[in-house]
């Protein structure tokens, strides 16, 4: 049996919201104030926490910090009669799961909690099954996977001509690497599955080349007034992220400004290289390529993936930087890497930021990598050719005698991490 606890100062509303846990057979326990809300979670540890948001003595805000610091697990619920998008957005930086606005009704409420906390094989009829978008282990999809420009045509349909955009649905969080163009057709996928209920997601942006970024105005959840975004990445040289972020969505550009999206974008320049997006562990590195430009690192509950979209192989008396790259890289399960060029075309064009086939193949190599997945795709190569490449990399592999598994990125196919990895169409 599920355990709640209701924090809410007015008695009459936390007497109603009791009564329908109780019909659900949930075990419920209540607090007049957060302070003693606080307690009790310490003492109970109950797997779900309903709190409202502004309370005397101790507010919601504070509550969900420091019951957050302390139970990883509990899932908390910030309920409010107010619905302005900076409270929506200071809950979930303060650790809440979720938001929702007074007045409280069992099927809202069962929504939520069905999308927050899977049900125990045993506990009360809430649900029986995970939230739609916690898979039973780690998936990625790719929705770009072409650099500098996109490209459609009919001699790039079958890897795609999209730039850089990867979703990944690990531990419950919906994390999108990059914002290229594959974006647009990510965000129409998203509302389609979400329908009415709220989207709440975290970007991760490796650098502001526009590539990397020319999605985000065109991404359909940002338009929705119910959705949460942070976007996560790193200063520039020159100007901040939220600056380079808005500066392709002015009127002389775009015909709406970032600051007018609907839905409640929070924009975070990142200074430390480790941090955490609920349950998974990130880790980021600075990565080979003009300007400021890092490579990711997840670490979920069924296995890492590396990330590093535009990466120049290092120099040779640049061996250190090399060997620290591949410690970062070590026995990753799933590397995806910039391999745009081949042997000969990087020879022409060292110093522009983008890998080779053979340094991209020996560096999974070197790092122990699983699966290799080449990436960012140069946009005069075809079909065709890229398949070329891949017979290229994968003898590379076969010479070695090492295990490595070497594809290529193709839009619209899935990796799964969990107890095989395997590559879906």
């Amino acid at each position: 049996m599920s355990t709640v606890l209701l924090i809410e100062d007015d008695a009459e509303s936390r007497r109603m919201t009791a009564e329908l846990f109780s019909r659900e057979d949930w075990t419920v326990i209540e607090a007049g104030d957060g302070e003693a809300g606080i307690s009790l979670a310490l003492e109970h540890r109950p797997q779900l926490v309903l709190c409202d948001l502004l309370m005397p003595r101790v507010n919601g805000f504070q509550v969900c910090r420091s019951i957050r610091q302390q139970l990883q697990r509990t899932k908390i619920i910030i309920v409010s009669g107010r619905d302005y998008g900076v409270d929506r957005a200071s809950a979930i930086e303060a650790g809440a799961d979720e938001y929702l606005v007074k007045p409280i009704f069992w099927e809202n409420l069962r929504e939520v909690i069905e999308r927050v906390m899977p049900a125990p094989a045993d506990g009360p009829g809430i649900t029986g099954r995970l939230p739609d978008f916690m898979p039973p282990s780690t998936r990625l999809k790719f929705w770009g996977v072409r650099g500098s420009i996109p490209v459609p045509g009919s001699s790039t349909v079958g890897y795609g001509g999209n730039t850089s955009c990867i979703e990944v649905r690990a531990d419950g969080e919906i994390i999108i690497l990059d914002a290229g163009s594959g974006m647009r057709e990510l965000g129409i996928a998203l509302e389609a599955e979400f329908g009415t209920r709220p989207i709440k997601l975290t970007l991760l942006i490796s650098h502001t080349h526009w590539d990397h970024i020319q999605g985000l105005p065109f991404f359909l959840p940002a338009y929705n007034g119910n959705n949460s975004m942070r976007l996560l990445g790193y200063r520039g040289a020159d100007e901040g992220l939220a600056a380079i972020l808005a500066r392709q969505m002015e009127p002389s550009v775009f015909p709406l400004s970032l600051r007018a999206l609907p839905s409640t974008i929070s924009i975070e320049e990142q200074k430390e290289m480790a941090f955490s997006i609920g349950k998974v562990r990130v880790q980021a590195c600075f990565v080979h390529h003009p300007g400021i430009c890092v490579g990711y690192r997840l670490y979920t509950s069924n296995g890492s993936i590396a990330y590093l979209p535009d990466s120049e192989p290092y120099p040779a008396h640049a061996a250190a930087e090399r060997a620290k790259l591949v410690e970062f890289l070590h026995r990753a399960d799933v590397l995806i890497i910039d391999a745009q060029y081949t042997d000969d075309e990087y020879q022409k064009k060292v110093g522009w930021g983008h890998g080779s086939l053979s340094s991209v193949v020996s560096l999974g190599l070197d790092a122990e990598v699983r699966k290799l997945f080449l990436f960012h795709h140069d946009p005069g190569r075809d079909d065709r050719a890229v398949d070329e490449i891949v017979e290229s990399a994968r003898m590379i592999v076969l010479e070695s005698g090492k295990p490595m598994e070497v594809d290529a990125a193709r839009e619209g196919s899935e990796v799964w991490l969990g107890a095989h990895l395997a590559r879906t169409p």
